[in-house]
């Protein structure tokens, strides 16, 4: 098979109608690696440089609530800044660049899941709709 590893995929595919972000970038644990009192950081294995997560929530209209925040990893060797809050909006809406995705069966339930990574991420080009496709390739991603 021609598929291997992470499938790249375009931000707009995954979040047709934006995302916005929900919680803090935190540098993601190797807890496999990490022993009694010590703290062993993820690193990415085809790069070696640190593996970072935020959660963001999806600005689709139709998502389920239970899958409306996702968490988006960013491979990136210092912590990545999130883009500057937007007069007037709660929340901050956000554009992830370099984007992967990789499915996975849950453990716990049995169900197809979908891991997400980027590259870096950025404040949206054209407010927080990005762009105006919709279809099913978006839901089935962010599912």
């Amino acid at each position: 098979m021609a598929i291997q590893g992470p499938i790249p995929i375009a931000f707009e595919h995954v979040f047709p109608h934006g995302c916005y972000l929900v919680g803090e970038v935190e540098q993601v644990k190797d807890f496999t690696a990490s022993t009694g009192g010590r703290t062993v950081f993820a690193k990415d294995k085809t790069t070696g440089e640190l593996v970072w997560q935020v959660a963001v929530m999806d600005a689709n209209p139709a998502a389920k609530l239970a899958q409306k925040t996702v968490a988006v990893k960013i491979v990136a060797p210092v912590q990545p800044v999130p883009p500057p809050s937007t007069p007037g909006l709660p929340i901050t809406p956000v554009e992830f660049e370099g984007m992967t995705v990789t499915p996975y069966v849950h453990q716990t339930t049995g169900r197809l899941a979908y891991s997400l990574r980027a590259r870096s991420m950025r404040a949206p080009r054209t407010g927080a709709a990005s762009t105006k496709q919709s279809g099913a390739a978006g839901k089935e991603v962010a599912a």
